[in-house]
């Protein structure tokens, strides 16, 4: 037991179960509110388990809950996190899991429209805003989501753009089995949520960031006490408005991290002149905090 409390860290436990539990509400009230009255199959395992609880119904006239069907699927995914990501992630994923299907079968279906484009669309950014959420402060929504940050960590890939290629074959399943118009909502409603999954979801993004300082021992000792990040030094700049000498600094971070280095920068050296290049891609290492 002690082995299993030492992965809970109590510094910023209170967090992890307040995103728990706004993750959960947001996924139900997206499956209850817009996906469910809709006919629209969700991204992931929720997707899946939304399949199976219609297959059951059809086939043999009971309806497996989808509550239940999502937290039996993602069972075995708790192996693959825990040995290739982390044992912490994957605890707080699972009491996010328990949390998400308990508020399933707690919060009622309510039929808000009968559009299936509008409960694509709006069933998408709840479920996308809510799922990039618990990604930002280090919490997962389960299932497919341990395989997209596992080849994440390979690939650098983003997060959003791994789930569509893999949801596509929930779309497959569903037009096989349930009529393509049901794809096709439903492919808006991947489609949407992981673009918002990747707006919300800011650690994916890089950044590289030149600084130019007459202040660089300071500026490159706030940076290494407060982030975890590389810096070249380029020497011997000179400014072509008042030739003075200064340093050139070049780091990456990422978009998470820049209000951090604003502060940073602000304490250090507030005349600086920093230049910041957005979305760069990067070849070779780069630290990512463990989730």
């Amino acid at each position: 037991m002690d082995k299993f409390w030492k992965y809970l860290p109590h510094s910023n436990y209170a967090t992890k179960i307040s995103t728990s539990i706004v993750y959960a509400i947001t996924a139900s009230a997206a499956v209850n509110f817009f996906y469910e009255p809709g006919n629209i199959y969700s991204s992931g395992v929720t997707g899946i388990a939304q399949i199976i609880s219609t297959l059951t119904q059809s086939a043999f006239g009971i309806k497996i809950p989808v509550a239940l069907a999502l937290l039996l699927l993602n069972l075995p995914l708790f192996i693959l996190g825990w040995f290739k990501i982390s044992p912490k992630f994957t605890i707080f994923t699972g009491i996010t899991v328990l949390l998400t299907s308990v508020f399933m079968q707690i919060i009622p279906v309510q039929v808000l429209s009968t559009d299936p484009i509008i409960n694509a669309i709006f069933g998408g950014v709840v479920m996308g805003a809510g799922g990039g959420y618990a990604l930002r402060n280090g919490l997962s929504s389960g299932g497919l989501d341990f395989i997209t940050i596992a080849i994440r960590k390979k690939t650098g890939k983003t997060i959003g753009s791994l789930s569509i290629i893999f949801n596509s074959f929930i779309l497959l399943a569903a037009g096989l089995l349930f009529g393509w118009q049901y794809a096709f909502y439903s492919a808006l409603a991947i489609f949407v949520s992981g673009k918002v999954m990747d707006a919300v979801f800011t650690k994916q993004k890089k950044m590289q960031v030149t600084i130019v300082t007459s202040c660089a021992d300071e500026v490159i000792h706030g940076i290494h006490g407060k982030m975890r990040r590389g810096i070249t030094i380029i020497n011997g700049a000179e400014g072509a408005f008042r030739y003075d000498r200064q340093k050139v600094l070049i780091t990456v971070v990422t978009r998470y991290e820049l209000p951090l280095l604003k502060q940073i920068m602000k304490e250090t050296d507030p005349h600086a002149f920093v230049s910041i290049a957005d979305n760069v891609q990067i070849l070779g290492r780069f630290y990512e905090e463990d989730l």
